[in-house]
């Protein structure tokens, strides 16, 4: 592990870069705590108002399961997506230290991926499809982690360095 004294310095890109990433783990902390909480204090009906809205899967035209063992089901599933994205933003704010505190590149390579992954997979099946509202509140995320992306690069230090020795003093290429 490289020590704070030994890390390379982090450019201003790079900090706003390891902020917005940071932001996108608060938010994502933040759906998996709500999201919790809706299903404890409202069950599954809660959980899954809190979800749908999009175009194509309206709160009041969708039709609660009355069967216990399928309502069940649709509970914990949602649930554990809840959790899933809570979790992904502690990986969001973890990536988001080690950017700012180590200047890592395979924490950037990590976030462009991974929570790539993860934002792009529920704009794609979720908010395209219309299951979910297209709104502030769920293109955030995407967006967020877009610029992250986009920016936090041109603050990191080199990626490779360069093997080439320089040249005596006096002489020229």
């Amino acid at each position: 592990m490289v020590s704070a004294r030994e890390a390379p310095a982090l450019g201003l890109a790079g900090k706003i870069g390891a902020g917005l990433f940071a932001v996108w783990g608060v938010l994502h902390v933040w759906v998996g705590v709500e999201g919790a909480r809706q299903y404890l204090v409202n069950g599954t009906k809660g959980l899954w108002t809190m979800f749908l809205g999009g175009s194509n899967a309206p709160v009041a035209a969708y039709q609660h399961s009355t069967d216990l063992v399928t309502s069940t089901v649709q509970g914990h599933l949602a649930l554990n997506f809840v959790i899933d994205v809570g979790a992904s933003g502690l990986l969001g704010l973890a990536l988001a230290w080690m950017i700012w505190k180590q200047s890592s590149w395979a924490a950037y390579f990590l976030g462009v991926v991974v929570i790539g992954v993860i934002d792009n997979a529920f704009l794609f099946t979720q908010v395209v499809p219309g299951l979910i509202a297209f709104s502030p509140e769920t293109l955030g995320g995407p967006a967020i982690w877009l610029a992250a992306c986009l920016v936090t690069p041109f603050g990191l230090p080199p990626l490779f360095k360069s093997s080439a020795a320089p040249l005596p003093r006096g002489t020229t290429a």
